[in-house]
């Protein structure tokens, strides 16, 4: 039954994720319901969401060729967070870790609900793209190594968080925006994912499982993203992420 509520979890995630993001706040807490200590949820949640993020990121291939430049140069602050956070996860002692993770879902859960107040940043409106300073740069380079920085550690809602740092740094075609964001969080995940594997917190039966699940749900989301009231999808996944923190917040550690 946990095998086959952790798969569910996995294609609802997928999906969500390919229409509104958010899918961590799904996938993550049902390991923590399935018994899987929380470091080692998140090390599996992580490796169970890459492979459908990746995909999402070739998709966006064209996009990203008029921001090669930026894509190259926020993708040295990504990896040096993304690894900075995988690292601070697992040193942090699991009885710490099971303390802070209600707080950190709460956190995203509040993140998304107000992810529109980001989004006005990166509308595509009648302003002209600007082209990125030197100061925007110093900045987009300092905020990207702290989202990615909290990306290893956790994760859910690096997207909208670089959204709306692109935009603060001239962005205004949300296409390209989204491209770049999107390569950058496969960055962030990817290489967090390789310190976990190097130390070997990953339940693989469980992390091929949703894997699996999470790029039925991506396709299925794809296909069906332009016919779903997003803005339903975005309450759903608020309302989610509010019962399952006051679960975690109230279950016994």
């Amino acid at each position: 039954m946990d095998l086959l509520l952790l798969f569910i979890a996995a294609i609802i995630a997928g999906g969500i994720n390919s229409v509104a993001g958010g899918g961590t706040l799904i996938s993550f807490p049902t390991l923590i319901a399935a018994g899987v200590p929380p470091i080692e949820a998140n090390a599996t949640n992580t490796a169970a969401l890459v492979p459908g993020s990746a995909s999402s990121a070739f998709a966006y291939r064209h996009d990203l060729l008029p921001q090669k430049r930026l894509l190259l140069t926020l993708l040295i602050p990504s990896l040096a967070g993304g690894l900075f956070g995988a690292v601070a996860l697992v040193i942090t002692p699991p009885a710490v870790f099971s303390r802070i993770v209600p707080f950190l879902v709460l956190f995203a859960t509040l993140l998304f609900a107000g992810r529109n107040l980001f989004n006005r940043f990166a509308k595509n409106g009648d302003q002209d793209e600007k082209p990125v300073t030197w100061a925007g740069t110093i900045w987009g380079v300092g905020f990207q190594f702290l989202v990615a920085s909290y990306g290893g550690y956790f994760g859910a809602g690096i997207g909208i968080l670089m959204l709306a740092s692109l935009s603060i740094m001239g962005l205004r075609d949300i296409h390209r925006m989204n491209a770049v964001k999107t390569v950058l969080a496969v960055a962030i995940n990817s290489v967090a994912l390789a310190y976990f594997m190097l130390r070997g917190i990953i339940v693989w039966p469980l992390a091929l499982l949703m894997a699996a699940g999470a790029i039925i749900g991506g396709y299925g989301g794809a296909r069906l993203a332009k016919r779903v009231n997003q803005g339903l999808v975005r309450g759903f996944i608020v309302a989610a992420g509010l019962v399952v923190s006051a679960w975690l917040f109230l279950r016994p550690l």
